[in-house]
């Protein structure tokens, strides 16, 4: 007879160290707030329900509070983003400079879709944006914070390729 048992469950302490660190970083001030999502966000790729619950206690704010905030702004996520996130323009400039063409050939190589941005191995996610406020490099693509201008459709395969390149080597 076996005397194991099961790991007794996480403290919400040790569960949410990360958090507990970037909260105290901040000095617990829930004026904060947005830098605290910032931080968070980083360290998880997305807020999720447990942490913003989590962070509204540890700042004594309603949980609605910190839910409102991580939902007004379209920086934040609510739900997981790949490692590499893409970004494609599909404001004036860039939707006249063909824009379209360069999502529909990425959401075919990574078999995504509207509804569904984010691939399975969690390593790209693909959102389009009203402005990169680069229009004179038009078609705009950002893929981590770099920006590529003037991309074709083959050009951003080629981008995502050497990632996923880059990847498989990792």
């Amino acid at each position: 007879m076996s005397t194991a048992c099961a790991p007794a469950p996480a403290t919400p302490q040790a569960k949410f160290a990360r958090v507990t660190e970037i909260l105290d970083h901040h000095g617990r001030d829930p004026a904060r707030l947005v830098p605290i999502l910032q931080q968070v966000q980083e360290a998880y790729r997305f807020l999720p329900q447990e942490v913003m619950a989590y962070v509204a206690t540890a700042l004594d704010l309603p949980p609605s509070k910190v839910f409102g905030v991580a939902t007004f702004y379209s920086h934040f996520a609510l739900t997981p983003k790949g490692k590499h996130v893409i970004k494609l323009c599909d404001g004036t400039a860039c939707h006249v400079k063909e824009s379209v063409p360069i999502l529909d050939a990425l959401r075919r190589r990574l078999g995504l879709s509207e509804a569904k941005k984010t691939t399975d191995d969690q390593l790209f996610t693909i959102e389009t944006v009203s402005c990169l406020g680069a229009c004179g490099l038009a078609p705009v693509l950002l893929i981590n914070e770099e920006v590529h201008g003037q991309v074709t459709p083959q050009q951003a395969l080629k981008l995502i390729e050497g990632l996923a390149a880059e990847e498989a080597k990792s």
